[in-house]
């Protein structure tokens, strides 16, 4: 399934951070990660709280601009190496400066001058979406949609909201999301993981997204499922990471087929890939083993996550390219 070439929409860049990576960084900052790796090297939680717990962890090495122009880097390795021609991924001003927009702009550089170095030898596309935390309150979102929009523009192109949907409620975030469509960015949210299919309502209602980070739990709902389907809303899938932490029992389990069915537009990202054991490679050979997903079927699903996409019409285009040519 390598060769296939992919789109992703749903990634976060510390999330998809080799744990190799962070524990050299840590190593060569002296900080101690215990706790954060098992025994056999890779990422240890428990359950969704704990891997929130974790992943803040883990970005504890992560202090500087160059240090995230080397996650960069590393990610979009395992992504070329993947088949992935364009991704968007999650970032977050929280963990670069600070929410201060000078030190933010300093961090957003030093991304974007190592994707398009990435570009250039390994051919994969990023564009970034500034993501806000749930956890963290609506202040701490203002001073991220801030940081959005005053630096929005062709990479920086999209303004979306993460972390522990139990905590408040979409609306508590509508001002930072109103600033940053204010500011031409577009939107999406996480919900519809683990809230009910009213989460995904109410991100649609109160902060007017175009696209739902997960969102199967609006299974559970035929009246919103047809819903969406009608209004073209598009769902960043994400079944290996439902499965991983429990969303979801099994593979078979998994709605996203049922979704597909119905009409609905559904994708498929890997959202924390190495925290779920997962690459976009094995999502595909998983939905090809489960639901019989073919190499048509796939085509359809790259070219509505290209659709769906943020980027502007031009690099579209050339990504249009890539996927015909492939």
């Amino acid at each position: 399934m390598k060769e296939l070439p992919k789109v992703e929409l749903h990634l976060h860049l510390e999330g998809a951070a080799p744990p190799e990576l962070i524990r050299r960084m840590g190593q060569e900052k002296s900080i101690n990660l215990t706790g954060v790796f098992a025994e056999d090297g890779t990422y240890k939680y428990t359950d969704f709280v704990h891997f929130l717990e974790v992943y803040e962890a883990a970005t504890q090495v992560l202090k500087t601009p160059e240090d995230y122009a080397r996650l960069t880097r590393a990610v979009l390795e395992e992504s070329a190496e993947q088949g992935v021609v364009y991704c968007e991924t999650f970032l977050s001003p929280d963990f670069c400066g600070g929410s201060d927009v000078g030190a933010w702009r300093e961090y957003l550089h030093a991304m974007q001058e190592a994707a398009d170095r990435a570009e250039r030898d390994l051919g994969i596309t990023l564009r970034g979406i500034v993501t806000c935390i749930r956890h963290f309150g609506p202040e701490k979102a203002r001073a991220s949609a801030l940081c959005a929009a005053e630096t929005a523009g062709d990479w920086l192109v999209g303004f979306g909201i993460a972390g522990d949907e139990n905590k408040g409620r979409p609306g508590d975030f509508a001002y930072s999301f109103d600033m940053a469509r204010e500011a031409g960015l577009r939107l999406t949210a996480h919900a519809g993981e683990w809230g009910g299919p009213q989460s995904v309502r109410e991100a649609l209602r109160d902060l007017k997204v175009e696209r739902i980070g997960h969102g199967v739990r609006a299974i559970e709902d035929l009246a919103l499922v047809d819903e969406l389907a009608e209004n073209g809303v598009v769902l960043e899938v994400c079944p290996g990471s439902n499965v991983t932490l429990g969303v979801y029992p099994k593979w078979s389990a998994h709605p996203i087929e049922r979704l597909r069915e119905r009409g609905v537009k559904v994708t498929v990202s890997t959202d924390d890939p190495p925290f779920f054991h997962t690459t976009m490679s094995r999502e595909y050979e998983a939905l090809n083993r489960t639901f019989g997903w073919d190499e048509e079927i796939f085509d359809q699903i790259a070219r509505t996550s290209l659709d769906a996409a943020f980027c502007d019409e031009a690099t579209k285009t050339r990504i249009a390219k890539r996927l015909e040519t492939s």
